[in-house]
């Protein structure tokens, strides 16, 4: 019998593929948009940051609401309200007015990964987060991989306007189908069997979150020193990453020449291999965890993963042939990748029944990363060509390492 915790991994891994398509919608709309609105691109920066800011400040406390009222109203709340801010783009009538309904699509969303590490809190053995979180993440990379190629083609089809109503439709749909179905507690949830149910309560921690946290006191979390490491390493992942949903598409269709839906295809490449970065992470961290080395099992996957995106970002630079180019870039998002289930199964063990809140500030500090690529990477490349970007994001690779050497799950914050 398929355990009844694996249909909750099929649909929070829904909601990440969902998550992104709507994310990375807007880069392949760009030039429509730009041509429609008549954006420059240092606007169109300013645009991908507004996401980005948006997405950013609302993580601690949308995460603080998962804790404290459950995963389930919270999570069915957020999909409802990026899908209409979706739908709303179609709406934008200038730069103003998009720079807006962007913003509040980011805050929209603000809630969906804390209140799936609150998921993940209440329904899965330690043991097993690693793996739930690396599918979970690889779920939002095959979404912004697939909506490269077909978003191009549903623009031509439909319209960028139409497609974006088309995507508000399908998310009005999953927060119905999750509000119907999920229950915060497996021990509330219908069909769960009996020794599933026992395996569950005894081995996803020590503490019972069936009973309310007491509210979050926002000093403990952020005098402890394990937070700023994480969040300062998530800066730096996020960095690299962000590049992918905002400048990829346009920045290889514009360097190398390409078609539309060409471009998208070399695009969607870079986040299949974040998908898979995501999954190999995912397994490492358990595999590790399983054999008795906690710190080992967080700190090794993520070290690795940087080192990766460092040397991917270095190579893909140097390349004049789009295959050559992409590979490379390939490897630096399987890497950045990498450090996505151990940074998050990280925040789970430090925060305990406040992981939505642990895992939304370090969060918010990944998307302040991805603000700063919205906004930075048009001027780097006038400033001093593609190259000022790559070796940023490999210089900030290189430092996340070593922030990485600092951090140890096992120093709980004190709440």
């Amino acid at each position: 019998m398929i355990p009844r915790r694996s249909f909750v991994v099929a649909a929070t891994f829904l909601l990440s593929v969902l998550l992104y398509v709507d994310r990375a919608c807007i880069s392949t709309a760009k030039e429509a948009v730009v041509r429609d609105l008549e954006l420059s691109d240092k606007q169109w920066g300013v645009v991908m940051a507004a996401f980005a800011f948006g997405y950013a400040l609302l993580q601690t406390p949308t995460g603080a609401l998962a804790d404290r009222f459950g995963a389930r109203g919270i999570l069915a709340s957020v999909v409802t309200v990026w899908s209409l801010f979706t739908g709303l783009t179609a709406m934008a009538w200038n730069f103003t007015s998009l720079v807006v309904i962007r913003f509040l699509f980011g805050a929209g969303e603000a809630g969906a990964f804390p209140g799936v590490a609150r998921v993940v809190y209440s329904w899965f053995p330690v043991a097993e987060r690693g793996l739930v979180k690396g599918i979970n993440f690889s779920g939002a990379r095959l979404g912004a991989a697939a909506t490269m190629p077909i978003l191009p083609w549903m623009i031509a089809e439909l319209g960028w306007k139409e497609s974006f109503v088309v995507l508000m439709c399908v998310g009005f749909a999953w927060s119905i189908g999750w509000w119907l179905w999920f229950r915060d507690e497996p021990t509330q949830q219908k069909g769960v069997p009996r020794e599933e149910l026992d395996y569950i309560l005894a081995t996803r921690q020590k503490s019972a979150p069936s009973s309310r946290p007491e509210p979050l006191s926002l000093g403990p979390m952020f005098r402890s020193g394990n937070l700023w490491l994480a969040m300062g390493q998530y800066f730096a992942s996020n960095f690299t990453f962000f590049f992918t949903l905002t400048w990829l598409y346009p920045y290889v269709k514009k360097t190398y020449e390409l078609e539309s839906v060409s471009a998208g295809f070399y695009a969607m490449a870079p986040l299949v291999a974040g998908a898979f970065g995501n999954i190999v992470a995912g397994w490492w961290v358990d595999s590790i965890y399983r054999s008795g080395r906690h710190t080992l099992s967080r700190r090794l996957p993520a070290i690795v993963g940087f080192g990766l995106a460092a040397l991917g970002l270095l190579l893909s630079v140097e390349q004049s042939d789009p295959i050559a180019a992409v590979a490379w870039l390939s490897l630096a998002i399987f890497g950045a990748d990498m450090t996505l289930a151990p940074s998050w199964a990280f925040c789970i063990d430090i925060g305990g029944r406040h992981a939505g809140a642990v895992s939304g500030t370090m969060n918010m500090a990944g998307n302040l990363g991805s603000a700063f690529v919205g906004l930075m990477f048009p001027v780097l490349v006038e400033l001093y060509g593609p190259r000022g970007f790559f070796f940023a994001g490999a210089g900030l690779n290189l430092v996340a390492i070593v922030l990485w050497l600092g951090m140890r799950p096992q120093n709980k914050i004190a709440f």
